[in-house]
């Protein structure tokens, strides 16, 4: 135990004098995380800023559902109370997940992403709630000051983080996947999404599209356009004045970050304009694959040339009906792979003896194992972007959220064919697996996107925190921020130069014909005058 101390007293001692030496030096960041997968890539970010010697500390509610404070961690956990039951987050998440999952029919436009829209109001009212658990607690923000941060890293798509850098006078950066329908990113932090190439997030199209398909994606900018004005002038505009004690909005607010860190890549992305002061960091999470559990090895093993399909939809998703269950299980049994299936359930009738079941499954490690040939996958970014790392062609079977977009892009790219979780008969996962495995152009394909990835001046977890570190030596960093911050909406679009020059054309239309009709009134008047 002694030896062991040592060791750990050595560590830290290098820790801190590799900070003193840096330039810089070591710095403290104050995180405003966001619960299950969004809370595993921000970890990765941390465990990195640790490493490099910097002072971490999290705020997290004690209602957290996926982050715990208890478990031993290389950074300090800051537990605020909340005001409101403690399993109201859990129910939140429960009940939005089943509502997405099984009663949200994309058979109408409307229907559905106004389903969508409730449940995102829901989810906002909820998240201000916690918020003002924070910044409302005057202990906790008298402690956080006196701390003396250097900077606050957020999730944009739980607000809150902007707010506590405010109070805080300290610089702040975001770190997240997308929000729904660009409209953080275009709308807050002016990144030009030009709809006739750009597909708006949760569209399902690619970068190449029919007049239709246009059509469809205009109507999706129309439509989040609007989403966005009701969401951004609800409680929080006046929640925000109310705190900083001055009129603010919450644009305004999230407006000041010095940078956004978005979580894809062009491994992933269509290609689009972007600015300087954002950096995709897509796949920072992933690593090299490592050893597998000796009874999971030994089945992988014994799958000889056929090799092993993995299959999981997630951490969120428990709860598949018997009947899904068993069409899934009756495909998977008739493919000469082994298969190893993340499932807590009841166990299928039809499950083959090819298939086994896991309530956990190491799926970086499985996707890395050189046995594996499909992964079947709801769609998730983290489990898309390990399949892209080790070059593993997929079968999607998207759920909710984010999940059908990302298929659509796997699908566009050549690395992944689609499945209806709802629909789909034993015979169409069947058909779809199939079509994976036995076509190379999915493998090519999918690998040609693992070298893109791969083939990076940085490494994405590199730049991220290269990112965060340049914010907190320079205080920020203005100098990449675009003029159209400042810049009205009529100015940004140029509607008052347009409306000038369009005033200049008429004045000068209506001088030029004022003149010719009293040239023509004049010559008139003399022939008239001559004849008389």
């Amino acid at each position: 135990m002694k030896m062991m101390s040592v060791k750990w007293t050595s560590a830290l001692l290098l820790l801190q004098l590799g900070c003193y030496f840096s330039i810089g030096g070591c710095g403290k960041v104050l995180v405003w995380p966001i619960e299950y997968s969004h809370w595993i890539n921000m970890k990765t970010i941390l465990d990195e800023l640790v490493a490099r010697g910097h002072q971490v500390v999290v705020l997290t509610s004690s209602a957290s559902i996926f982050i715990d404070p208890s478990k031993p961690s290389a950074f300090k956990f800051e537990v605020f109370p909340i005001s409101f039951p403690k399993d109201e987050l859990n129910t939140l998440f429960k009940k939005g997940l089943d509502e997405w999952m099984y009663n949200f029919s994309k058979d109408s436009f409307w229907t559905y992403f106004s389903k969508m829209q409730g449940l995102f109001w829901e989810y906002f009212d909820f998240l201000e709630k916690v918020c003002g658990d924070v910044v409302k607690n005057k202990k906790l923000v008298t402690k956080l000051q006196e701390s003396r941060f250097d900077i606050v890293l957020a999730d944009a798509v739980g607000p809150c983080g902007e707010l506590l850098a405010e109070l805080l006078k300290v610089p702040f950066v975001y770190s997240f996947r997308f929000t729904p329908g660009y409209q953080f990113e275009k709308h807050i932090g002016k990144l030009p999404i030009p709809p006739s190439y750009a597909p708006v997030v949760l569209s399902e199209l690619s970068d190449h599209m029919t007049f239709m398909e246009r059509v469809k994606n205009m109507i999706y900018v129309l439509y989040f356009d609007f989403w966005f004005q009701t969401i951004n002038h609800r409680k929080w505009n006046e929640f925000y004045s109310e705190v900083l004690g001055r009129p603010t909005t919450l644009a305004e607010t999230m407006g000041k970050a010095e940078m956004w860190l978005i979580r894809t890549y062009w491994d992933f992305e269509f290609p689009r304009p972007f600015l300087p002061n954002f950096e995709f960091v897509g796949g920072l999470h992933c690593k090299p694959a490592k050893p597998l559990p000796k009874e999971m090895e030994e089945f992988a093993q014994s799958s000889g040339e056929n090799g092993i399909v993995v299959f999981t939809l997630g951490s969120m998703v428990t709860n598949m009906s018997e009947e899904r269950a068993n069409v899934v299980a009756s495909a998977l049994a008739q493919i000469p792979q082994k298969v190893l299936w993340r499932f807590d359930g009841k166990r299928p009738a039809t499950l083959g003896a090819n298939t086994r079941l896991y309530q956990w499954i190491p799926q970086n490690d499985l996707l890395g194992h050189p046995k594996t040939k499909v992964f079947i996958t709801h769609g998730g970014t983290n489990g898309i972007y390990e399949a892209i790392y080790h070059g593993v062609p997929m079968v999607g079977v998207p759920l909710f959220a984010d999940q059908p977009d990302n298929i659509a892009h796997m699908m566009a790219k050549g690395a992944a064919v689609s499945v209806d979780f709802h629909t789909m008969s034993s015979t169409d996962l069947l058909n779809a697996l199939k079509k994976v495995l036995n076509d190379p152009s999915y493998k090519e394909n999918v690998m040609k996107l693992s070298r893109i990835h791969h083939d990076q001046p940085m490494k994405p977890l590199d730049r991220a925190v290269s990112w965060i570190e340049f914010v907190m030596r320079n205080k920020g960093a203005k100098h990449l921020r675009p003029a159209s911050h400042d810049l009205s909406w009529a100015q940004l679009h140029s509607l008052d130069v347009i409306g000038f020059l369009l005033a200049c054309v008429v004045t000068a239309v209506y001088v030029i014909t004022k003149c010719c009709l009293f040239c023509c009134w004049k010559v008139v008047k003399t022939r008239k005058d001559k004849k008389e």
